[in-house]
């Protein structure tokens, strides 16, 4: 492990925590920022759960779920979230075009994911109207996970950020090699 005077960088495969090895080869392993939340083992344990339900199990499906993770990444200015997650959007086959979309205030129901991202961070809730409309539109258990994939990738971004997590070398390759279109 590091030092409190330096930075935690993410943890190589010889030095993966013992109490934690058998997260190395899943989702753990295979990220820089989980490498570096591997620092706090029991922390990286209790996160694996949420994820699970966030990434994968999600009421949102896995577009939208692009839609808000993505508004969330550039609301908190993290590169290393908003590149990950064009590339994820971009193997679910979404267009650049909407993917950009994002940055700004897209129209139809990618603009209303955007605004609930935006009230969440700016307001720190759902006003009844607009939760009520995303509920008519895409159900009451979307509006929960719209909700936890915001706390979830907030605080996903703020450990990004504060350590500085360098973005993965395949994530950099990709994007070098096809910058998204503006």
């Amino acid at each position: 492990m590091t030092s409190p005077s330096e930075r935690p960088a993410p943890i190589p495969d010889e030095s993966w925590p013992d109490e934690i090895r058998d997260l190395r080869n899943s989702f753990a392993g295979g990220l820089n920022v989980y490498r570096v939340m591997a620092h706090h083992p029991a922390l990286l344990r209790a996160w694996a759960p949420l994820r699970q339900h966030v990434v994968k199990d999600t009421a949102l499906g896995q577009e939208r779920s692009e839609i808000v993770i993505l508004r969330v990444g550039v609301r908190l200015g993290s590169s290393y979230e908003w590149a990950h997650h064009v590339a994820r959007a971009r193997a679910l086959g979404m267009p650049d075009a909407r993917i950009s979309a994002v940055r700004g205030m897209p129209e139809g129901e990618d603009g209303l994911l955007v605004r609930a991202v935006d009230a969440i961070l700016d307001d720190h809730r759902l006003p009844g109207p607009l939760e009520q409309e995303i509920a008519a539109a895409i159900g009451r258990e979307a509006v929960f996970d719209i909700i936890a994939t915001v706390g979830f990738y907030s605080v996903l971004g703020a450990i990004l950020m504060t350590y500085d997590v360098p973005l993965d070398a395949a994530i950099d390759k990709a994007l070098t090699a096809r910058p998204i279109e503006t």
